[in-house]
């Protein structure tokens, strides 16, 4: 049975049940993967799937029914019907209607136009470059190239009709250097269209091993603090969840009824921004069309993220940021793009403004040192020590603590190094910002 014939006797099947609406999710794609290690391939792998979910609306509520295999539609929307009746939720959760939607143009990504062959070659060469950057080289832990592409069909009993494709890539590799008994490991990656940059990506990874050698803590105590565009790329990863009005209606975040509000310095944009060339759409989970928006505008909190289940509960407009992980998954909330306006001044303007402190480059321990409903966090975190805007020595085993929310509030600068972090469920980007203090432990 093809997918067309499946919907369409799946959404006739339904009406003929009693339910008012029927949705259905079709998602399909394919995946490489290949890790290169001491010339061999260490790990490698190629999957294709598809699946297909059915959303039903019957007596009032709302259930969903996954399956792999593209037959028997009438039974995949029994099993809907009866997850429905089994919730008691009141909360409406609206489908969406018949749409237009803006032309969007995506630009292939570096490894969608390469064979296998190619893709492994180009994981091996990372390992090689790294391997001839520098005599303390002594093994990469993992070098890789990663390729995957999908597309979804959205369509329903009201009217809609949604079809996007994308693909993604991406390269990243760990060096691990030593010099006498001190061990450093770099990181360095690069996706989009981009990830053909195995050299580039190598050296980055090897420069940054390299400056880590001699790494040791400072004392404890409170500092003024430059955070790097990746630092800055996790902390709003791992609290982009305070923005979802949906978090704020179970009482899980602090921005709940803080719109219109300062809730971070006036140097401080955020965008969400569906159509940024890193991975645009010109629709979301629920086929309402995207939109450009700014979530905080100059330090004022403008609008939590919406879809159309949380926009009628809030008496709101859904903000088109309804999400969908999987064709398997329900309708949730989450960002498409989202990304710190950069600002005008250089990093190494940053970094005489910031006189004595620590410059922030990495942070550890994001899943357990993140409370997102709190907005607190501790975190390990390695950089550099800063003495009269000057670089004096690498730092390491160290915790940086503060509040998500607070931090936000105090940051003075914003850099022009606007660079996306590597993918966590999402895309975040960010450039480097200068914070007045956080606390940090250390010796």
């Amino acid at each position: 049975m093809t997918y067309r014939d499946f919907s369409k006797q799946a959404m006739a099947y339904a009406a003929s049940i009693g339910c008012s609406a029927c949705e259905l999710y079709f998602a399909s794609g394919e995946s490489f993967e290949v890790n290169a290690n001491g010339g061999e391939i260490d790990r490698y792998s190629v999957s294709r799937d598809a699946g297909v979910s059915v959303r039903v609306s019957i007596d009032g509520h709302e259930g969903y029914a996954y399956t792999e295999r593209i037959d028997e539609p009438e039974k995949l929307v029994d099993h809907a019907a009866d997850n429905a009746r089994c919730i008691e939720s009141e909360d409406e959760h609206p489908m969406q209607t018949r749409q237009s939607y803006r032309s969007v143009t995506h630009v292939d990504s570096a490894l969608k136009g390469l064979s296998e062959t190619e893709r492994i070659a180009l994981a091996k060469r990372m390992e090689e470059v790294c391997l001839a950057a520098d005599p303390r080289v002594r093994r990469v832990v993992y070098c890789a190239a990663e390729y995957g592409a999908g597309s979804v069909i959205m369509e329903n009993s009201l009217g809609l009709l949604a079809e996007r494709s994308s693909d993604t890539s991406a390269i990243y590799v760990m060096p691990s250097v030593q010099e006498g008994d001190e061990v450093q490991t770099g990181f360095a990656f690069r996706m989009g269209k981009e990830a053909a940059d195995a050299d580039g990506c190598a050296k980055e990874s090897v420069a940054e091993a390299l400056g880590k050698l001699g790494a040791k803590p400072v004392a404890s105590g409170c500092y003024r603090v430059l955070l790097r565009p990746f630092a800055v790329c996790d902390l709003l990863a791992a609290f982009a969840s305070m923005f979802s009005a949906d978090e704020a209606q179970k009482g899980c975040s602090l921005l709940a009824g803080k719109e219109g509000r300062q809730i971070a310095s006036e140097l401080v944009t955020l965008w969400d921004d569906p159509f940024d060339e890193v991975a645009p759409r010109a629709f979301d989970g629920e086929g309402t069309p995207c939109v450009k928006k700014a979530v905080i505008d100059r330090g004022e909190l403008k609008t939590l993220l919406h879809n159309l289940k949380t926009a009628k509960k809030a008496g709101a407009q859904t903000t088109g940021n309804a999400s969908r992980r999987s064709a398997a998954a329900t309708v949730g909330v989450a960002p498409t793009v989202f990304r710190i306006q950069p600002g005008e001044k250089a990093y190494e303007t940053l970094l005489c403004e910031l006189g004595d402190g620590l410059v922030i480059t990495d942070l550890e321990g994001l899943h357990a040192g993140v409370d997102a409903v709190s907005g607190d966090f501790s975190l390990k975190a390695a950089g550099f020590l800063v003495q009269g805007g000057e670089i004096v020595r690498p730092v390491s085993n160290i915790t940086v603590a503060g509040n998500f929310v607070t931090m936000m509030k105090d940051v003075t600068a914003v850099g022009n190094d606007f660079r996306f972090g590597l993918p966590q469920g999402g895309f975040f980007g960010s450039p480097s910002m200068l914070v007045s203090g956080l606390t940090v432990a250390g010796n």
